[in-house]
């Protein structure tokens, strides 16, 4: 009888969330780890840690086979907290064995245009430079045989569940009421966005593809659009077209002075005043691609937030 894979996931948001229904319906052993200790539902198990504490962090860690590190800070913290989850998580993994699945994005690489994972990791950005340091930290941990590791690269992500994004709770809300939407960059810039269960799908494959293991991929992407167009993408029939009005950075200072991932924004919106396009053909020919297509995650995108509103 072949033993089933063991997995646990670190973070409890909408990416660890995600990544364990995917590990569910393929029947395998998920327990999940948060500060608090929630449940995310019967079929995953759940620990309290601290998880940016290394004992705390291997004890919950114990006999995995597959960890997946989706944990983050808050938005506005992420040069003091971040290193402290990061060294905790490979910390696990070198007590346990356990192979390493790293949830990272794309800020590392500072710029826009189209991305590739032979760029340079040269981000002078805040919170750039520090994922451009965590991700050069796991890989020389990696080349040093401290852990096995996998990193999944993924562009901004949306779908049912996700809130704080680009297209999340400041966006959604306002397209099926009618209302204009602001918007920080170019409403006209094409950009990637991905499917949350796009991604959660693609690293559960990550690790379950030894030959990807100690790289970096970029993960699979919807094709590239504009915030105008996925606005038309989701207006309600025969309702005017949605206004898009951007927001000035002087704006969002302004705001963070009391919403401190507002003020956050600012440092990143070259990546929505030009076009911001991942190319994951690395991945495509090393794994192979699978996403839901626009049509479809739109639909069941704006149906959730349509049952959000409605409670």
């Amino acid at each position: 009888m072949t033993k089933r894979t063991y997995s646990v996931i670190l973070g409890a948001g909408p990416m660890g969330r995600a990544i364990a229904d995917q590990l569910v319906s393929k029947e395998g052993t998920v327990t999940m780890v948060t500060r608090d200790g929630r449940s995310v539902g019967p079929a995953v198990a759940s620990r309290r840690a601290d998880l940016s504490q290394k004992e705390e962090t291997i004890a919950a860690c114990a006999d995995a086979d597959v960890i997946y590190h989706c944990a983050a800070p808050p938005y506005h913290q992420w040069d003091t907290e971040f290193p402290a989850l990061q060294d905790a998580a490979i910390a696990a993994a070198e007590a346990t064995g356990a192979l390493l699945v790293v949830v990272e994005n794309l800020y590392g690489y500072g710029c826009a245009g189209i991305l590739s994972e032979d760029m340079p990791l040269a981000a002078t950005t805040r919170k750039g430079s520090v994922r451009a340091r965590l991700s050069e930290e796991i890989l020389a941990a990696h080349t040093a045989g401290r852990v096995r590791c996998v990193l999944g690269r993924a562009a901004d992500f949306f779908g049912p569940d996700v809130r704080m994004s680009a297209l999340g709770d400041r966006f959604w809300p306002a397209v099926l009421s009618g209302k204009t939407v602001d918007w920080v960059g170019d409403p006209d810039a094409p950009h990637s966005f991905a499917y949350l269960p796009d991604l959660a799908a693609a690293y559960v494959a990550l690790a379950e593809t030894s030959a990807t293991w100690g790289e970096a991929w970029h993960l699979p992407a919807l094709p590239p659009v504009s915030a105008r167009e996925i606005c038309e993408m989701a207006r309600p029939p025969d309702a005017a077209p949605v206004k898009l009005r951007q927001t000035p950075s002087w704006l969002l200072r302004l705001v963070g002075l009391f919403q401190p991932a507002a003020g956050e924004l600012v440092e990143m919106r070259y990546m929505f005043d030009e076009a911001f396009v991942t190319d994951h053909t690395k991945f495509d020919q090393a794994v192979g691609t699978q996403v839901s297509g626009w049509d479809k995650a739109v639909a069941e995108t704006v149906n959730w937030w349509q049952k959000q509103t409605m409670t």
